[in-house]
């Protein structure tokens, strides 16, 4: 089975690197194809050793050479393949295959086609090294390389301001929790002499609780940044200005599940130290809701769907925080599948639509894009939580872990949260595609994508019906490796109590939206409130960052340029060579060529030479 680990491993890499070859050529149909058949290899081989893994419950270990052998440190270019890696593999490998086909579509008349299949099968090659790696540092260069993939992606269209600002924006806020990351696995090989997960997680319990407590704290700062926690949420939602796509693959299986991931991943870490994944789950439920609460008012098709992604992995980590780690990484598939196909349905609605975003420009496009429609319906009823697809299984458990944990007002939090979530996904389908029609005909053609865009997207759009179906396999599975968790406070009366609490909030958040919005919607009056205004400038919290952090950081880099580095150290660096010049040019007329001056220098010199030693006998003589 080894040969199926590097297949899944290297195929994205081999696509990425023919698609490189072309980059700069005009559009060639094969990079897409070529890339998205490398993929479906890389799906196929992870789909084999999930396979594999499940039949025989035994983990697949492969060490490629010594990596990194400096002193005591000793670090093997090694991967794993067990219960948990082998679940995001194929998460991974299913999502990515489906959005680089769409992407053919979608990306057809782009002129750095070839240069955006090579960036995008990178992209899952990084996040195959991170998942896959047994190992911290491996991890490592997997979480930078999906940062630096993410770059060139959201920054794609380079030409235009607002990209690359977003690209640098993510770019750098996340080399803010990068950092914290890298000083935990710092302070990790500082008290155990080794960064490989058997060893570490094999001997974390022997540390001192309060070094553990720093290790699990500067972890977590390095997923913050990735899965975009508060405060370094900014530039999930500006990353909406890369191609449709990439916002599916990053929300939905890289990029953002990076975090949840090596949370998972540390979960005999977190185990050990109950008060720091309290705050994480804390910190997820604050999120969830915070994120919710914008995503009902903003009217970017896009970005609404962005803000429901960093609401779910509030939810996520709040599993991870009360120790229902398989529940997280089971919402985490879910969630995978029904965003994915969010994202790339609002890909087709913006081809349609001439690259509008604003759903208040859009409506009736159901009878013109039946198909987008439908698979769209489906997975906001997923996002709804709604019996039977995905998103109501794994919704269910996190809100079940809470009121389980006595959590009583985390369970209020995700429970409101939930009836939110149901309340803005059918906002946005009933203003894009049901009510009055508020676009010109005359100017906007709107049509169904092509049919192998579409079918791209239906696989997707089954797992996302079916996915929940297969909890008790996936239980069964993952707690080979993950602890096990079940609500052992809740009665059954009760767990159903909290199911149909919980299907109620979001099925009242379904009918508000489509009564409101099927009869156009609230009164403009509406915008004019104060909260209305505190959401659709997300709390202004940009508007804070950048009076109090950007503006000032600037300035001061601007009198740093001018005072300290112009005047000080270019005007310090400027006198040493003028005046070394100057000592040249007196010192010149010595290089006469002519033989008495020359004599009579070296004569000087002795004299001085002499003078000097027997000043020193005598100083040496009198002490």
């Amino acid at each position: 089975m080894e040969k199926y680990i590097y297949i899944a491993l290297f195929a994205p890499l081999v696509g990425s690197l023919v698609a490189a070859l072309f980059a700069t050529q005009p559009k060639t149909a094969f990079t897409g194809w070529f890339t998205s058949l490398m993929l479906a290899v890389s799906m196929v081989a992870s789909i084999n050793l999930l396979a594999y893994v499940y039949t025989t419950d035994s983990a697949l270990h492969v060490e490629l050479f010594d990596w990194i052998s400096v002193g005591n440190l000793s670090i093997p270019f090694g991967f794993v393949v067990d219960q948990v890696s082998v679940v995001m593999m194929t998460v991974v490998t299913v999502v990515s295959t489906m959005v680089h086909i769409h992407s053919i579509g979608y990306m057809e008349h782009d002129r750095g086609f070839n240069r955006y299949f090579s960036y995008l099968s990178a992209f899952v090659f990084s996040m195959l090294v991170l998942v896959m790696s047994d190992n911290f540092a491996g991890l490592f260069i997997g979480w930078e390389g999906v940062g630096v993939c993410s770059w060139l992606l959201i920054g794609f269209w380079y030409e235009k301001e607002s990209a690359s600002w977003a690209a640098n924006e993510a770019f750098i806020m996340n080399r803010v929790g990068d950092l914290g990351l890298l000083l935990g696995m710092f302070l990790i090989y500082w008290n155990l002499g080794s960064l490989q997960y058997d060893v570490v997680f094999g001997n974390i319990s022997t540390l001192e609780t309060s070094t553990i407590v720093w290790i699990g704290g500067l972890l977590f700062l390095g997923a913050m940044g990735k899965s975009a926690q508060f405060p370094l949420h900014t530039w999930l939602a500006d990353a909406m200005e890369g191609p449709t796509p990439v916002s599916a693959l990053i929300h939905a299986a890289t990029m953002v599940t990076a975090g949840v991931y090596l949370v998972v991943r540390s979960n005999e870490l977190y185990t050990l130290v109950p008060e720091v994944g309290y705050a994480i789950a804390c910190l997820g439920a604050f999120v969830a809701i915070f994120a919710a609460s914008m995503a009902l008012v903003h009217n970017d098709m896009k970005r609404i769907i962005a803000y429901s992604t960093l609401s779910q992995l509030g939810y996520m980590f709040v599993a991870a925080g009360l120790g229902a780690y398989w529940v997280a990484l089971f919402h985490l598939a879910a969630h995978a599948f029904f965003k994915s196909v969010l994202f790339l349905g609002a890909g087709n609605v913006m081809h349609a639509m001439n690259d509008e975003l604003d759903i208040r420009k859009m409506g009736g496009l159901h009878k013109k894009m039946k198909s987008t429609s439908i698979i769209m319906t489906i997975a906001s009823l997923a996002l709804a939580g709604i019996f039977p697809l995905a998103g109501f299984f794994s919704k269910d458990k996190i809100l079940e872990a809470s009121f389980n944990a006595n959590e009583t007002m985390l369970w209020f939090v995700l429970w409101v949260t939930a009836g939110l979530t149901a309340f803005y996904s059918f906002r946005l389908v009933m203003k894009v595609f049901h009510g009055e029609q508020n676009y010109s005909d005359a100017e906007v053609h709107p049509h169904e994508a092509k049919t192998f865009v579409i079918a791209a997207m239906i696989p997707l759009a089954i797992l996302a019906v079916v996915f929940g179906w297969f909890e008790h396999a996936f239980v069964d599975f993952v707690t080979k490796v993950l602890p096990s968790w079940e609500a052992s406070n809740l009665s059954h009366s009760t767990a159903w109590i909290l199911i149909l609490v919980t299907t109620a909030a979001a099925v009242l958040g379904i009918a508000v939206a489509v009564v409101k919005y099927r009869n156009g919607g609230f009164s403009k009056s509406w915008e004019n409130t104060a909260i209305y205004k505190l959401l659709i400038n997300q709390y202004y919290i940009p508007q804070f960052y950048s009076n109090f952090i950007s503006k000032p950081y600037y300035a001061m880099s601007v009198w740093m340029f001018n005072v300290l580095e112009m005047k000080i150290i270019d005007n310090s660096i400027d006198g040493i060579a003028n005046l070394i010049n100057k000592a040249g040019k007196k010192a010149r007329p010595i290089q006469s060529g002519n033989l008495s001056s020359a004599l009579r220098l070296m004569v000087v010199g002795l004299i001085a030479g002499l003078v000097y030693v027997l000043a020193l006998s005598v100083f040496e003589g009198v002490m």
